[in-house]
């Protein structure tokens, strides 16, 4: 039984590779959807809100983007009324799966941790659960077009050209990465899967595998390309898929998915069957920093996950390896850049 909804999950996603009737539909089906969330929200907007939010598709704004706390664009949770908080959380809900929504709704709630860990005052606006702003490029339909929302430690983006979605880059992150404090929220792993997952494929390594994973004993700060607008690593580095055994593989497609699952099934589809085009035994994952799991001064880790037209990054080295920031990129088309000059020559051949 496990063997036959492994091979109809691949079969599934073979079928988005061929670019067949079917995959088109559900790609239409989700731009539809993502259209019709985003066309709400914005016409229960005032005027003075929409104008606000709304920017044309080529404004640069759309490439400005950030994981730190600052002022932004777009318009925020504070000056929505509750409809409209709504309406914004249900276009957040049609493009990430059950699970990739819970650990944004989860990283917004940890700016109410933060404010009690660091003693700030309840309205506090460093700090703000409600300091997460909502941009819309272009206007919803059938020209090009794209939307965000962005706060502390969340930043997705989604354009959609030619009914094709994406949704990089993608960052989400987690301070603290283990709620130790008395709160609530206490014990809380918003990113454990991303964390236990990357150890046990390290773990699994035999000396000379490990020998080519691991870059070096002490991790970056942050992740190598912060918030460039075009990520670009000099070489791919580590392990390849290509070296490991059967089990290692598992685990290996196991650490990416646990990335794709965030995202909604037509999205995590879309992009396993472009790795698998690109050669999925090419895929590298490399190391840096601890290889144990330890929080305290010093401590920390980072790990990659290099494709020939993807990356993954996972640091985790700030508060003593307690403060976690990991993002997905496209080599080739972040903001749906590659679709969107395909949309364009395609019109001047016309």
């Amino acid at each position: 039984m496990k063997k036959l909804a492994w091979c109809l999950f691949f079969g599934v996603i073979s079928t988005a590779l061929t670019g067949s009737p079917a995959s088109a539909q559900k790609n239409e089906a989700l731009t539809r959807e993502m259209r019709e969330a985003v066309t709400t929200f914005l016409k229960i907007l005032t005027p003075e809100q929409r104008q606000e939010t709304a920017l044309p598709y080529a404004d640069l704004a759309r490439f400005d983007w950030n994981f730190t706390p600052r002022a932004r664009k777009g318009i925020t949770f504070k000056t929505m009324s509750a409809a409209q908080r709504k309406a914004a959380m249900e276009m957040v809900r049609v493009v990430l799966s059950q699970e990739g929504y819970s650990k944004a709704e989860q990283i917004i709630d940890l700016e109410n941790v933060l404010r009690v860990v660091e003693s700030r005052p309840a309205n506090d606006t460093y700090r703000d659960p409600e300091n997460y702003a909502f941009l819309v490029f272009g206007t919803p339909g059938d020209e090009p077009w794209g939307w965000r929302v962005e706060g502390h430690h969340l930043s997705l983006h989604f354009s959609s050209v030619d009914n094709q979605v994406t949704y990089t880059p993608s960052f989400f992150g987690s301070n603290p990465g283990q709620v130790m404090a008395d709160v609530p929220q206490k014990g809380k792993r918003i990113l454990k899967a991303e964390q236990d997952l990357a150890f046990d494929l390290l773990h699994s390594l035999d000396a000379s595998q490990l020998e080519k994973a691991n870059l070096g004993a002490k991790a970056p700060n942050e992740i190598f390309t912060s918030n460039a607008r075009k990520a670009s690593l000099a070489k791919m580095e580590g392990v390849a898929m290509g070296e490991l055994n059967a089990a290692q593989k598992t685990a290996f497609k196991k650490l990416i998915m646990a990335y794709l699952q965030r995202y909604h099934v037509t999205l995590k589809n879309q992009q396993w069957a472009e790795l698998e085009k690109n050669g999925i035994d090419k895929i590298h994952f490399a190391w840096l920093g601890d290889q144990q799991p330890e929080i305290g001064t010093g401590h920390g880790h980072y790990y990659r996950i290099h494709g020939p037209t993807f990356l993954i990054e996972f640091d985790n080295t700030q508060n003593g390896g307690n403060h976690i920031h990991s993002v997905v990129r496209d080599l080739t088309s972040d903001f749906g850049e590659d679709l969107l000059q395909a949309h364009y020559e395609a019109g001047h051949k016309k």
